[in-house]
């Protein structure tokens, strides 16, 4: 008796005559993939997937960035302040962060209506809050009236914030480079910032303490080239070699 067909074989029109000739038994039936019938078998999609321009420039970017050497003034944009040190400099900037628009709103309806009671007070002093806007920034740097600068590390183009570290550290002026533009933009009331200063502040020790560190990590550090890393297709590549190599010295060896 001839052999049964083994499950999940495709059959060209050839061996579908050659079989029909045979025993009826012993002839494969058709695969039907409709509602109760058999399974389609499992496809991976994803490399079917076309993923928007966006997505597809992001993952050429972050694999040119691996691939290419990265001269010391970008790569410093890579390695931002550490978690708990960037957590209490935020805490820091919330206590000096500008008013929003409805409280200076209501500060100004309020001083119209003590001048419209004339009423002889001084005005407050000028409070001292968190300076932002790249311009500006830029500014406060070069009169050396900044005591603290804060750079985001995602900036796109990084071209716009590439040239900070280097005049903070030709004005003597401590910096830190940290994570996401949004928490930056978070403590102004704005989308995104790509930089903020810090010009005075009520509790000198704690900014002389940010100071002291975000000088140690940045200010005093030299800027060093990141290396290219290798792909995956690559690293597979040298490892069979690699062993290729051990195989043939250990015949060698033996011989």
């Amino acid at each position: 008796m001839p052999s049964k067909a083994k499950k999940g074989t495709i059959y060209t029109q050839s061996k579908l005559k050659k079989l029909s000739e045979k025993h009826p038994l012993c002839q494969p039936e058709k695969r039907n993939f409709r509602l109760g019938n058999a399974i389609r078998p499992s496809i991976v999609k994803s490399r079917f997937v076309r993923w928007p321009r966006y997505v597809q420039i992001q993952r050429k970017k972050r694999v040119l960035l691996r691939r290419l050497k990265v001269p010391g003034v970008i790569a410093q944009f890579f390695n931002p302040l550490d978690k708990s040190t960037t957590n209490q400099l935020m805490k820091l900037l919330a206590k000096s962060a500008p008013e929003t628009r409805k409280e200076k709103f209501d500060r100004i309806r309020q001083k119209a209506k003590d001048q419209a009671k004339n009423k002889n007070e001084k005005d407050s002093e000028k409070v001292n809050t968190v300076k932002y806007g790249l311009n500006h920034v830029t500014y406060l740097i070069e009169q050396k009236k900044a005591k603290l600068v804060v750079i985001a590390n995602d900036v796109d183009p990084i071209e716009n914030v590439v040239f900070l570290p280097t005049l903070c550290k030709a004005m003597d002026i401590p910096y830190c480079i940290v994570g996401n533009k949004a928490r930056l933009g978070a403590l102004v009331h704005k989308k995104s910032a790509t930089c903020v200063a810090l010009t005075e502040f009520k509790n000198q020790t704690e900014l002389n303490n940010i100071a002291r560190i975000c000088k140690e990590q940045f200010n005093s550090a030299k800027p060093e080239m990141r290396k290219p890393t290798q792909g995956i297709k690559s690293d597979i590549r040298e490892k069979k070699l690699q062993k290729l190599l051990l195989i043939e010295q250990a015949k060698k060896t033996t011989a």
